[in-house]
């Protein structure tokens, strides 16, 4: 039997068998850790992506017989946890992947580890405060709550105490919380008469999403704006929680599901109901497009979801492939630097909110397609803000040197922290619906 270097296929991915004893089976993961670090260990594109890889490629050229086999199994964690699941080297790196024999997953063979590291309570307290979002967003957005959140992040002193107590990493600047909620406080216009396009329903359900619903209201409201401005009718997802990515990342499968539970018969009824169901952040929209449908494979409700489901960008590029979107941009943005987010490049949908922000006339894009090494959580805590910042500074350096008016990233959160680790700047930090909103004149 011959086996190729690489694959001309399409990559494929298998369904997660999160709900059988197998995927939970220690010795069975660790057989199957071994098989697939050995094969990295073999080939070694992706030591440049993040720092799972070099952890790995470490320990086995300090091992007595510089290979996988002289590793000891209890140090498989270390790559594990250098893991945040970003996908990258699935879908850009590893010649391996399905529908190559030797079956290739790196991102979810490290979500059966937190899975079953998860199952065996070894997690911390924080880490699991850190995945509640929607528990968190809803405390800290309370009006006089958010006030005394907002100063406490802000506060060197606090700020140490979280440090030493909770491994909250004390530089990593964090989101502020707003207690003029989205959801609370939006006005969407559903009066509009429904057109569609050849690839787009004509009317619009928004997923608010924790971060734009307690962190960032002003991009739900700036991407209705934008909807009312082309005329495209657009209501709110009456019932939400939070998507489960944070979930999904610590390996909490049960408390993805129960996630599920929650979303995904109202947005069904939607998808069903003929509505284009946005949601402004990346790892949000995956998490409906590709792991949900993952974890259910054969569920109807879910996969109709996931054909309904948007990024705000893909909608309104192909809204204006079909003439329905208006491009009587008023004001120039200058030079903006863009980041396209791992979530979103995953998605394999093409650069589309690069595609919208070069239409505006007076706007030069630099486009950066590297991780940031945020990824959610991860790069608050204390262990790995140091790794954040280290895998960021390829992005830092090359978002700065084109001297921005702006800086804007579809991730809301990488844009924090690509802002943090340039340092010194004028540029501005903007979600790009911001900056569509204001290209608008809206």
């Amino acid at each position: 039997m011959t086996i190729r270097e690489g694959s001309l296929e399409a990559p494929t991915r298998h369904p997660l068998d999160w709900q059988t004893a197998d995927f939970y089976d220690a010795a069975k993961l660790d057989q199957e850790l071994e098989r697939v670090f050995d094969i990295c260990h073999g080939c070694r594109r992706c030591v440049n992506l993040c720092t799972a890889f070099p952890t790995l490629f470490d320990l086995v050229d300090g091992s007595p017989t510089l290979e996988v086999d002289g590793v000891s199994k209890a140090d498989f964690g270390k790559v594990v946890d250098q893991c945040y699941l970003c996908d990258m080297c699935y879908m850009t790196k590893c010649p391996y992947v399905p529908p190559h024999a030797w079956n290739v997953d790196f991102p979810h063979l490290m979500l059966r580890a937190k899975a079953v590291k998860f199952r065996k309570g070894d997690v911390k307290f924080r880490d699991k405060l850190l995945s509640s979002t929607d528990a968190l967003g809803k405390l800290a957005s309370i009006p006089v709550v958010e006030q005394a959140v907002n100063a406490v992040n802000k506060s060197g002193f606090t700020r140490g105490i979280m440090d030493s107590v909770l491994g909250i990493h004390k530089d990593r600047v964090l989101p502020k919380y707003d207690s003029a909620k989205f959801r609370s406080t939006a006005r969407p216009v559903a009066s509009f008469p429904v057109k569609d396009g050849k690839a787009t329903p004509g009317k619009v359900a928004i997923y608010s999403t924790c971060y734009v619903n307690h962190n960032e209201p002003g991009i739900g409201h700036d991407l209705l704006k934008i909807l009312a401005h082309n005329e495209v009718p657009a209501v709110i997802v009456e019932k939400e929680a939070c998507c489960g990515m944070p979930k999904l990342e610590l390996g909490d499968l049960e408390a993805v599901a129960r996630s599920k539970a929650r979303n995904v018969p109202v947005l069904a009824r939607l998808a069903r109901e003929g509505y284009a169901i946005l949601s402004a952040v990346p790892s949000c929209t995956l998490m409906f497009k590709q792991e949900l449908p993952l974890m259910f494979p054969h569920d109807a409700e879910v996969e109709a979801v996931a054909e309904a489901m948007f990024d705000p960008f893909e909608y309104l590029v192909s809204r204006h492939k079909d003439g329905l979107l208006k491009t009587g941009f008023s004001r120039p943005l200058g030079k903006v630097s863009y980041h396209i987010p791992c979530h979103l490049r995953v998605q394999n949908m093409g650069q589309k909110t690069r595609e919208l922000l070069e239409m505006v006339p007076g706007t030069k894009v630099t486009t950066v397609e590297r991780c940031a090494g945020h990824d959610g959580t991860w790069g608050v805590k204390k262990e790995y803000f140091d790794n954040s910042m280290k895998i960021g500074r390829p992005v830092f350096r090359l978002m700065a040197e084109a001297a921005p008016d702006y800086v804007t990233s579809d991730c809301a959160i990488a844009g924090r922290h690509i802002l943090q680790g340039m340092g010194a700047t004028t540029a501005r930090k903007e979600h790009p619906i911001t900056l569509i909103r204001i290209a608008y004149g809206l």
